[in-house]
């Protein structure tokens, strides 16, 4: 069988490049590059209302933007189909199935639950954790299941996440029938491109944290942020010898940069090991090394911003584009949605046999 592919991110803001290596080169990549019956792309704004339910708005206005992104870096709507989590009526009655397949500890354990839990400040003494970001994870198992998608790229951070969806497949089919498709999760085979860091040298480049480059920068904030990017403390003098560990303008270049860039930008140098070891020696200056990592980001970002141009132009597209994927996502959850309340035993209606049996129960009482 051909692969079945879902990936999504929270409609909380424009995608940034921590998305673009994280996620949106392998969709593109995936899409232009493998074979597969279905490349899902969900703007998942149910899940990002869990913890935005105060500010509504803030989901609402970034659908479109999202949509932008992808489309900005190749995502390509004659082979993805787009779809909103919320137009999609399955996934919340197959949310609630899963429920009874797993425990609110087991869901609190969720390392992913856990940080974001810290990271977003809930205090669980006052207004207490919102019940529906707390089993976020099941929502996410239904989005998984909905479609049989069985790979899932992602990143790290969000493994604990497809574990949980493992297990509830898992329950499921064994206390039902075998219906739905185990996932399996996929992420960036460049290990720093899991996590790309913020420009202020936090671990993770994050919307909330407000370090992104983002993809809709454009040149002169491209340059100005870069400028800013934490270095080595230690190299003060372009002649002392500098560090490359927790350097986050190498950290970028590990993730970016080609030997194509070093002959077009800076051919003095045969590779990115080469700049390194003349940057450890010392006699390299951190102006340098910055004006490299912005002619490579800047010919990285320059095309994404003239194609999200062009669809900006034509916004009644951007609607229609959704339209269709919501359709086509709401035939496959809904067929998704039929085999497993089958398997419950709950589709009473559509059951031819649900009367019989109930005569039959009511017959053999009356003998």
């Amino acid at each position: 069988m051909k692969n079945i592919i879902l990936t999504g991110d929270r409609p909380t803001g424009r995608l940034h490049l921590g998305h673009y290596v994280g996620s949106l080169k392998e969709r593109v990549r995936i899409q232009n590059e493998e074979d597969y019956a279905y490349l899902l792309v969900m703007i998942a704004d149910t899940q990002a209302l869990t913890d935005n339910y105060g500010n509504p708005m803030k989901v609402r206005d970034n659908v479109l933007e999202v949509l932008l992104d992808y489309l900005s870096v190749g995502l390509d709507p004659q082979k993805t189909i787009f779809f909103i989590q919320s137009q999609v009526s399955a996934l919340p009655e197959l949310t609630a199935y899963y429920m009874n397949l797993v425990s609110l500890p087991r869901v609190l354990r969720n390392p992913t639950v856990k940080n974001e839990i810290k990271e977003r400040g809930f205090d669980s003494e006052k207004e207490g954790i919102p019940v529906g970001f707390a089993t976020y994870p099941i929502s996410q198992a239904a989005d998984i299941t909905a479609f049989k998608a069985n790979i899932v790229p992602v990143g790290d951070d969000q493994l604990p996440m497809i574990e949980q969806a493992r297990e509830i497949v898992k329950a499921f089919n064994n206390t039902y029938k075998e219906v739905l498709v185990m996932p399996e999760a996929v992420i960036p085979q460049n290990e720093k491109s899991r996590r790309l860091p913020g420009i202020d040298g936090n671990a993770k480049m994050s919307k909330s944290l407000g370090n992104c480059i983002y993809l809709t920068d454009d040149a002169k904030t491209l340059k100005e942020k870069i400028n800013k990017m934490y270095t080595d403390p230690l190299h003060i003098n372009i002649n002392d010898p500098g560090h490359i560990e927790g350097n986050i303008v190498f950290t970028y270049l590990d993730v970016f940069a080609t030997n194509a860039h070093f002959k077009k930008y800076l051919p003095e140098y045969k590779d990115l090991e080469e700049l390194k070891a003349h940057y450890q020696k010392g006699g390299l200056g951190d102006a340098k090394i910055k004006k490299f990592l912005y002619d490579i980001l800047e010919e990285t970002l320059e095309p994404i911003r003239i194609k999200r141009k062009e669809y900006e132009e034509n916004m009644d597209k951007l609607l229609e584009i959704l339209k269709d994927g919501c359709t086509k996502a709401n035939e496959l959850a809904n067929s998704t949605l039929k085999e497993v309340k089958d398997a419950m035993g709950i589709s009473y209606f559509a059951d031819k046999n649900f009367l019989d049996e109930q005569k039959l129960k009511y017959s053999k009482k009356e003998n």
